[in-house]
Order: C-alpha cells, then sequence, then structure tokens
C-alpha cells in the first residue's frame, strides 16, 4: 500500500529526492517494499527492535537515531496521534533546510488528521496536495517552512512518581493489566527475574520491591519505552535490553519471568504474538522456574500453557484479565543452558 503510494508519488514528480545526501524512513513496518528508494542513500530510522532487525537483515543501513542534515525524508506514520505529529516533527528537524517531507499513512491510521495540523502550522500552500491510493495519503513539505519542535514529544512524568513519553503501550498510566499482576507477585520472590517486553518499567519496579531478587533483566523491544524505563528504574540490581523478547536470550536461566504480552501487530488482534512470548518465556526459564502471567481473557492461550508447563494455575480473572501462575517448563522448551554451578 505504501509503496504504490510512494511510487506514484515519484513518478508524478508529487516527491523528488535531492541528487545527493542520506534520505531517512522514519518507522517503516518490517516487510514494506522500499524499493524505489535508493538502497545506497536510505537510512532506515526506528526503534522498534523487530523492524530493525528486519530491515538491517534485508540489507539497509538502519539506526534508532535520525542523522542531521538529511535530504529528505518518508516519514511512516503511526496511530497515535502526538507520536505521529512528533514523529513529523522530529523527522523535519533532521533534513536540511528546503528537502522534502513526505508524510505517509492509512486513512484508518489518522493521516487526515495530521494532514490538517500540518496545513494549519504550515505556511499556505507549503503542504502538496496529497497522492491518494490504497485507502492512504502521501503529501509533501519543504523542512523549515514552519516551526514545528513543539510537537516533538518529549519524557513527562505521570503518577506514582513515572516518567513516559507519548507513543509507548499505555503511557497515560498504569496499564490494568500490569497493576493486576504487580498486586499478585510472590512476596518471597527471589534470585533472577526477567520482565518479558518491560515497557516503561511498571512492573519492574514492583519486582524489585522484593529484596529476595538479584537481579532483573528488562526486555523491551520499544526503544523509546526502555528508555523511559532506565529513569524509572535506577536500581543497580536491573539490566535493561533493547531486543525481540521473542529472540532474545539470558546468560543465565531465569527463576521467575513476569509477563503481559501484547497481542497486537496491527489494529487486529493477533494471538500469535502472544504465543511466541510464551513460548519464550518457557526456554528462558530454569526446570523449577515460574511465569507470572496476565493476558487478556479472550486470548487462546490455555491449552499452549498446558504443552509448555507441567503446572497451570489460574490466580484470577476480572471481566478484561487473567492471572496465571504457569510452573516447571516442559523438558525441550528451553533453549539457553544454565551456567549457574550447583
Amino acid at each position: 500500500m505504501r509503496s504504490t503510494r510512494l511510487s506514484l508519488a515519484l513518478d508524478s514528480g508529487a516527491l523528488a529526492f535531492p541528487a545527493d545526501g542520506l534520505i531517512a524512513v522514519f518507522s517503516p513496518h518490517a516487510g514494506e517494499d522500499l524499493g524505489a528508494l535508493p538502497r545506497s542513500r536510505t537510512v532506515i530510522v526506528t526503534g522498534f527492535r523487530p523492524d530493525h532487525d528486519a530491515f538491517a537483515a534485508a540489507g539497509w543501513t538502519c539506526t534508532t537515531t535520525a542523522p542531521e542534515g538529511l535530504a529528505a525524508a518518508l516519514v511512516c506514520l503511526p496511530r497515535a496521534r502526538d507520536a505521529a505529529l512528533s514523529l513529523v516533527a522530529s523527522a523535519a528537524a533532521s533534513v536540511r533546510p528546503g528537502g522534502p517531507v513526505a508524510v505517509d499513512g492509512q486513512k484508518t491510521d489518522g493521516i487526515e488528521s495530521v494532514l490538517r495540523d500540518l496545513r494549519a502550522a504550515l505556511p499556505q500552500g507549503a503542504l502538496s496536495d496529497p497522492v491518494t491510493k490504497a485507502h492512504g495519503r502521501l503529501a509533501v513539505f519543504p523542512a523549515g517552512a514552519a516551526d514545528l519542535s513543539a510537537w516533538i514529544a518529549r519524557p513527562r512524568p505521570i503518577a506514582d512518581g513515572f516518567t513516559t513519553i507519548a507513543g509507548v503501550f499505555s503511557a497515560d498510566a498504569p496499564d490494568r493489566g500490569s497493576a493486576l499482576l504487580a498486586a499478585v507477585l510472590p512476596r518471597q520472590m527471589s534470585g533472577r527475574v526477567v520482565d518479558l517486553g518491560a515497557g516503561w518499567g511498571y512492573l519492574a519496579r514492583a519486582v524489585l520491591a522484593h529484596p529476595g531478587v538479584t537481579r532483573l533483566d528488562l526486555v523491551e523491544a520499544d526503544a523509546a519505552a526502555l528508555d523511559c524505563a532506565r529513569l524509572n528504574i535506577p536500581d543497580p540490581r536491573a539490566a535493561f535490553h533493547w531486543a525481540d523478547a521473542t529472540r532474545w536470550k539470558p546468560a543465565e536461566l531465569a527463576d521467575h519471568i513476569v509477563c503481559n504480552p501484547p497481542f497486537h501487530v496491527s489494529r487486529e488482534a493477533d494471538p500469535a504474538l502472544g504465543l511466541a512470548f510464551l513460548r519464550a518465556a518457557a526456554s528462558m526459564l530454569r526446570p523449577e522456574g515460574t511465569l507470572w502471567l496476565v493476558a487478556n481473557r479472550h486470548l487462546p492461550y490455555d491449552s499452549p500453557l498446558k504443552t509448555l508447563f507441567h503446572t497451570v494455575e489460574e490466580l484470577g480473572t476480572d471481566p478484561a484479565f487473567r492471572l496465571v501462575r504457569a510452573a516447571r517448563p516442559v523438558r525441550g522448551t528451553r533453549a539457553p543452558q544454565d551456567r549457574r554451578s550447583s
């Protein structure tokens, strides 16, 4: 879909790149066709580790932070409006004055709202007529046409002394599922713990309230969320990993894993993502280890959990969530070797 609009914009002249300099693509999704761009001059800017790894594996240059002095930028809009505006403003600030900044998105992702905001912020006529195709739009404006710096999201405090930033999951308050899970963690929790999909650190703080915990690995794919976690969790027992939680491997197997797994890769629910988290969790635990899980009630996790763990116990439910303790991973599900001496 995006590739169709991009090719049409380039072929029609609605988007024209300068003859030299880097072109940055901000936050594309893994699998998107960017073949219309000159690969040798293009850098992918994304803080989402699975997308970063997919594009890097395909031979693209990838970074989490845009270089300065770009020749041009293509912004692939996220759904969250504040995050989308921040991404547009960040891209515009990275492009040298007059260079083209293309903004592309699906109608279902809020492209119309972002284009309205741009028309209001830019001088009249600075935003091009949009290229419309495949249920989305692409429009272009010159960097430096207006000061958009007020749109750039910055870390901000929320309740209970936490810091978050627009665009991360549950940016305005702790997720209710995570709060429910934190309340049922055992008082005697000890040893090595992994927070799988740690977000900005809400569950991590609850885990580190237990003095018996000797180490906590926070594993999170969203670089912005992990940056917030670093601010929220100054405890020296914490280690931070920007990684795809379904692929990350601990140096030593864990005694406990806490997890509130995601189940969306788009607007539609994708239970396969949560199932990948469960399989990864089972592979990371010691033979007597325990997974502490919160999940939406409608997700089909019962049978996989019973396949992956010898003991599966429901700790409670409410209209939206289930709390589960799953212990003793089935042999064959754990990949790393436990390096602790006996």
